[in-house]
């Protein structure tokens, strides 16, 4: 269903893929930050915060019958991108425990501010199931 393509002539990808060709249903998912079911943001810093948010989208993508290796491209929008940088690696860490080694295209967004002043980190996606 998936082609992940990463050409040698461009630098090696840690964590993304380069392009990512599919077919299939398109399910797009709306960018979740890490909002419990009470409508509150749980998490103490970025990592916990990127932990719910990728929960929370993982869940929706889920309820839409797909699963995370079906993740066709991820956007993430940081109101910090230094310090998602600084903490790649626990992110990734993260990453591999909830998703695995699947990486789809993906684009980090620096942004100002995120709709609710608490949240650090929002994820949207788009799955082809």
């Amino acid at each position: 269903m998936f082609e992940r393509i990463n050409p040698e002539s461009m630098a090696a990808p840690i964590g993304f893929s380069h392009a990512v060709k599919a077919q299939g249903t398109v399910v797009y998912l709306a960018g979740q930050t890490a909002l419990n079911k009470e409508g509150l943001i749980v998490g103490n810093g970025i990592v916990e915060q990127f932990e719910k948010a990728l929960t929370n989208l993982l869940t929706a993508l889920e309820h839409a019958g797909g699963k995370p290796s079906q993740i066709a491209k991820l956007t993430i929008f940081s109101v910090d991108p230094q310090n998602y940088r600084d903490n790649a690696r626990e992110l990734g860490k993260v990453w591999q425990r909830l998703v695995g080694r699947d990486y789809p295209a993906m684009t980090s967004v620096g942004v100002t501010r995120l709709w609710d002043i608490e949240a650090l980190v929002e994820i949207e996606g788009i799955a082809v199931l």
